[in-house]
């Protein structure tokens, strides 16, 4: 190996231990451990789903009757971490995921009272990581409670301590682990705190960034051209951070003033990223090269959703394009690099959605579940059923064939495959 050859090779093993260091933890098949999943895609691992459903719809495994708030349910190692609000109190309630058996419960006072929407209780989906959960809620009360017993290691009370207003909804965005670091998106715009960083231990601010307002949209975070970056959607701009420093790697406008929220969560497709609002904000597209991110297009008239994170599939990205409380919608699939609109779902109604086994489970607001093949070419529906009974904005979340769907008032466990296999032995899993 000659030395040039050599020193090649030591830049790439470092990179790729430092990779590996970085972003792999422990996980178990079938786990769903925060917003859109095990990799914060929307995408399943190790799911085989049944392909029909019975004329009724999926079975019920178990349900039970749930507080406000349209929080979804995070799983890992078939425990189900339930995060809503009963009264005045802001609840945590580990459950059980083949029976619903409360294993531990966690409560604190919450006041907040909704003003633009009615919704009282807390938005943002659980996280779980090492044994660990770290809750947002309603009223910026960021906490971390033992994974085992729900006994409260520490909490912050992010909207006294950033100065941060209240938004429309309240707090909506799900926090984001990286390496040591929990990243959140706290709105402290008057404190240069539109982004924050705290540590994972003890809750120590570590950095702060930016002068902008919440959105309610989540972050994510990738490894692309030998670096890492936390990408937000905050209340007006799409952001690269440095998760370590803070330091803004590149930030575009995203957003418009007024009564207008930002709500789904940034999508990459390799080294590109995806953004997507309604209100008249549209969508964005972009390329993240070695030095900056260059704007490819914007558009109003491919995919404007009010807060659906599209998924990505075979280099297309299928969504929603539209707004709940202003129809109509559709169901989309197109190429982003031509804008090509490969095949469309008119009036289908608004819905989240998930990929697993190569098949679209979409819970739409209606209550209405729906199965459909994962597809670039066309739409072909496996399945449809009323699951729930009044308006279902929370994610579903998928564990080792449950799917956990949620409305004003009611949680289910739904059952996606007939023979129901836990698993046993851990996997090596990126959690980002």
């Amino acid at each position: 190996m000659n030395l040039e050859r050599g020193a090649g090779y030591m830049r790439f093993l470092k990179t790729f231990l430092f990779t590996i260091l970085f972003t792999t933890s422990i996980s178990y098949a079938g786990d769903w451990p925060q917003i859109l999943g095990p990799s914060r895609n929307g995408h399943a691992k190790g799911e085989t789903l049944d392909a029909t459903w019975p004329d009724a719809g999926p079975a019920v495994n178990w349900q039970r009757d749930v507080g406000s708030g349209y929080a979804g349910l995070a799983v890992s190692q078939n425990i189900a971490i339930l995060f809503h609000r009963i009264g005045d109190q802001e609840t945590v309630e580990a459950l059980q995921a083949e029976t619903g058996e409360v294993l531990w419960k966690q409560s604190g006072t919450v006041n907040y009272q909704g003003t633009f929407n009615p919704n009282n209780g807390p938005i943002a989906v659980p996280l779980i990581h090492k044994n660990r959960v770290y809750t947002f809620g309603i009223a910026g009360r960021l906490q971390c409670l033992d994974f085992k017993t729900g006994k409260k290691i520490w909490s912050r009370e992010t909207h006294r301590d950033f100065q941060v207003k209240a938004g429309y909804f309240g707090v909506g965005s799900s926090p984001l682990i990286v390496q040591d670091r929990l990243l959140v998106n706290v709105g402290g715009k008057r404190k240069n705190a539109g982004i924050v960083a705290f540590s994972l231990d003890q809750g120590v601010t570590l950095w702060q960034c930016m002068q902008d307002d919440a959105s309610y949209s989540s972050p994510i975070a990738s490894f692309i051209h030998g670096r890492y970056y936390a990408i937000f959607i905050t209340r007006s701009h799409l952001a690269g951070i440095d998760p370590q420093t803070g330091n803004i790697l590149f930030q575009f406008p995203f957003g418009k003033r007024g009564p207008t929220v930002n709500g789904a969560s940034p999508v990459l497709v390799r080294d590109f990223v995806f953004a997507t609002s309604s209100y008249g904000v549209g969508s964005f597209w972009g390329k993240i090269d070695q030095l900056n991110v260059n704007e490819v297009w914007r558009s109003q008239e491919i995919m404007s959703s009010q807060y659906t994170t599209p998924i990505e599939y075979g280099g297309t990205l299928i969504g929603i394009d539209g707004r709940q409380d202003v129809g109509p919608t559709r169901l989309l699939c197109f190429e982003p690099q031509t804008k090509k609109v490969k095949w469309s779902q008119d009036d289908f109604g608004y819905a989240t959605l998930l990929e697993a086994d190569d098949k679209l489970i979409l819970m739409k607001t209606d209550g209405t579940l729906v199965l459909a093949e994962a597809s670039r070419e066309k739409y072909k529906e496996l399945g449809r059923a009323r699951v729930l009974n009044s308006t279902t904005r929370a994610l579903p979340a998928l564990s080792n064939g449950r799917l956990f769907v949620r409305d004003e008032k009611t949680l289910k466990c739904l059952q996606l495959k007939t023979e129901q296999e836990t698993p046993k032995t851990p996997e090596k899993s990126s959690s980002k």
